[in-house]
């Protein structure tokens, strides 16, 4: 069923934690924050989250599964008429929560970036085989929904940009019929020098948007190829994508939705991008879901940066301003200003020829 709220599906990043050691995450290793939404206020989001015509709750981390009450949440969520999406890399994927997305018809996208050699330099050794273990047992249930790779270079000249890895996921998506891979490109958590080694050049960026774009056609949409970062956007204008407008409207995912949309992080605090922990306009624990989404519209900030006139830099002069428009959090991070240029944009525009 479809409901009519504001957000076909709200995310929740249920916990920071993760046991992980991946290049190019944020929670990379972490413990979980002390002030993570206990058990009831998780219900109480939950029922906020129907209340507000959410379609799905989007659960994702840090690791979701190491959340204890995981399965209680997913249950009450599916017993009040609340569809469930969960994002991991499955290595958690033990037998016992195997059997409670099975019983709750969760959907589950799987994180794997590339072949085992790619794969395991970025996220450790080991993960590439659990996530196909993975991906193995959710395909025969029919509950496997995508596969998610993320562009990272991983030190020692190790990265994932090439077409032997992408290619390598698109045949698994294919052969255990995952809907989407979508590509997705690494977004900047912070502004220390070290983590943001693992992205890839602008160079290394503007020839995988051209390499996705002649995928597709191979592929066939089985699995379509979706890609998350607004650049890729310009590149389909650019090779004359047949119906762009529909398919940037209505498939895209790579629109910078900052100031459009929210994600509740794991304190309960609203933000306004999946990604983006620096800017946060009320929390679920003191005020309901509707309000906060009341309080973004009304924002003057949000409405600045949702304007893309007022971009600054090559961005605020490119004539694929309106499709493209860059990262705001790569911007944030990269030059201190949420309204500046996506420096990993490899064109140039027009009027600065």
């Amino acid at each position: 069923m479809i409901r009519k709220g504001p957000l076909y599906i709200l995310p929740w990043r249920c916990t920071f934690a993760c046991d992980s050691n991946c290049a190019h995450c944020a929670s990379a290793a972490k413990p979980p924050f002390p002030d993570e939404v206990d058990t009831a206020g998780a219900m109480r989001l939950v029922d906020q989250a129907y209340d507000f015509g959410a379609s799905f709750l989007g659960i994702s981390g840090g690791e979701p599964l190491l959340r204890k009450d995981l399965f209680q949440i997913v249950g009450y969520a599916k017993k009040i008429g609340l569809n469930v999406s969960i994002i991991t890399d499955g290595h958690l994927l033990t037998r016992e929560a195997f059997e409670h997305i099975v019983k709750n018809e969760v959907r589950v996208s799987i994180s794997i970036d590339g072949a085992e050699k790619a794969n395991d330099a970025i996220r450790g050794k080991g993960a590439y085989a659990k996530a196909v273990s993975a991906v193995k047992k959710l395909s025969a249930e029919k509950l496997l929904n995508c596969l998610v790779y993320t562009f990272a270079n991983a030190g020692d000249g190790a990265t994932n940009v090439n077409a032997e890895d992408f290619t390598h996921v698109l045949d698994l998506a294919q052969e255990y019929a995952a809907r989407w891979v979508i590509y997705h490109g690494f977004i900047p958590y912070n502004s220390a020098k070290a983590s943001l080694t693992a992205d890839p050049s602008p160079q290394q960026y503007e020839w995988a948007w051209n390499k996705l774009y002649d995928l597709r056609p191979v592929y066939k949409g089985k699995p379509e190829i979706n890609v998350y970062h607004p650049s890729f956007a310009r590149v389909a204008k650019q090779r004359g994508m047949p119906d762009f407008d529909n398919w940037y409207n209505n498939f895209f995912l790579g629109r910078c939705f900052f100031g459009k949309f929210m994600s509740i992080a794991e304190n309960g605090d609203a933000i306004p991008c999946s990604f983006n922990d620096v800017y946060r306009f009320g929390n679920v624990k003191d005020k309901p879901l509707k309000e906060i989404w009341r309080d973004l519209q009304a924002s003057e900030f949000f409405a600045k940066v949702r304007d893309k006139s007022n971009l600054k830099g090559k961005c605020g002069v490119c004539e694929y301003r309106d499709i493209c428009g860059g990262c705001r959090t790569a911007a944030l991070f990269y030059t201190g200003d949420i309204l500046g240029s996506d420096p990993r944009c490899a064109y140039v525009p027009r009027v600065l020829r």
